[in-house]
């Protein structure tokens, strides 16, 4: 219990030394494992379009008590036993069907009236083309786009090409983990999904950025020293920044959590769960691959750089790189020795007792 509580306690004031470069082939195989189920799962049982996407008739009429089967009873004698129906809130039932007649279409309204024991005028009928969510679909691929082109443009002159690689790899990495994990659970993919994707992007942007705003700052200081490596002053700047990274994330997350468990699943308002869903799923895919993906790569890219790379080979050489500094200690190593010897951590070091004086003599 108290060794949890020192890592919380050097978490919150910003004094880990985790090693995110170090194991890096580690975070990438596991996003890779996780990628190419969900990949799997697309190729072979797609995603699970709406009635927006697929066109097609949605009859709505509230019935209290009534469960699933008994309105999949109460259909199957007009052909629509195997139906999509859904129990929204406490008492509203939705009913989906790719295509239906006007004939069958009436018939339908009356079971479920007959069922619900109110009038044909109380079951809500909406019939919707697919052209709509394919408008949708193209718009948001139009939007994609724009601005993708306008991040990478922004991230090059601000910092360098190379953050901006590897902020459009971690974004890859979010939208192939969300859409993989639509496809596994067979969640429905309605309007409310894309614009939450398109959110998604730029929270996955604005969480990058902080941690290589972080990074472009070390470089200025402890990289140039030529006494660390690139990859162990990623590692630092992560470090530095895991805390604020985890605020950002928690804050965001607990919103989202309340409009998905309150808005959804409580008052049964759908197009609030189906977009707190995406966004809960590409946060937390964003959160994970701005640190675990984007710094890690970022990190690899660089140290094939010549000077970067002649850096890394005279830290190896004076017998660096141990294990990761803390910010603290970084910090005490550079304003320490002038410059001479490799960064090791301070808390690594052996410490020599004092040697106990003789009693009765004075100096």
């Amino acid at each position: 219990m108290s060794q949890q509580r020192s890592i919380w306690s050097r978490l919150y004031n910003g004094e880990t030394s985790i090693r995110f470069v170090s194991r890096m082939k580690l975070w990438f195989l596991l996003s890779l494992a996780v990628i190419a189920i969900g990949m799997v799962s697309l190729f072979t049982r797609g995603l699970n379009f709406g009635i927006d996407f697929e066109g097609g008739t949605a009859w709505e009429v509230r019935a209290p008590g009534v469960s699933v089967s008994e309105a999949r009873d109460a259909l199957r004698p007009v052909g629509m036993g195997d139906a999509k129906i859904q129990i929204i809130g406490d008492d509203l039932i939705r009913v989906q069907e790719s295509a239906s007649d006007p004939a069958k279409s009436a018939q339908v309204t009356q079971a479920l009236a007959d069922l619900a024991k109110v009038p044909t005028n109380q079951v809500n009928l909406n019939e919707v083309g697919p052209s709509w969510g394919e408008e949708i679909t193209n718009k948001a691929r139009q939007a994609l786009i724009v601005f993708l082109i306008a991040i990478t443009i922004y991230i090059s002159l601000r910092f360098e090409w190379k953050m901006a690689v590897a902020t459009l790899v971690a974004l890859v990495h979010d939208i192939l983990v969300t859409v993989g994990a639509y496809s596994l659970s067979g969640f429905e993919v309605t309007p409310a999904t894309v614009i939450a994707g398109l959110t998604i992007l730029g929270y996955s942007i604005y969480d990058g950025i902080v941690v290589f705003d972080k990074v472009d700052e070390n470089t200025r200081g402890l990289a140039a020293s030529g006494r660390m490596t690139y990859g162990d002053m990623v590692n630092l700047s992560l470090n530095q920044v895991l805390m604020r990274s985890l605020n950002t994330s928690i804050t965001a997350l607990l919103p989202i959590l309340s409009l998905l468990v309150v808005g959804g699943f409580v008052l049964g308002a759908t197009t609030l769960q189906d977009f707190a869903l995406a966004l809960l799923i590409g946060l937390t895919a964003s959160a994970y691959s701005s640190i675990f993906i984007a710094s890690p790569l970022l990190a690899l890219l660089k140290e094939r750089e010549p000077r970067y790379a002649s850096i890394k080979e005279r830290v190896l050489a004076r017998g660096g790189t141990g294990a990761p500094l803390t910010p603290a200690a970084a910090a005490a190593a550079l304003g320490g020795d002038g410059g001479d010897t490799p960064l090791r951590p301070t808390t690594a070091a052996p410490r020599t007792p004092p040697r106990p004086r003789k009693k009765g003599k004075r100096r």
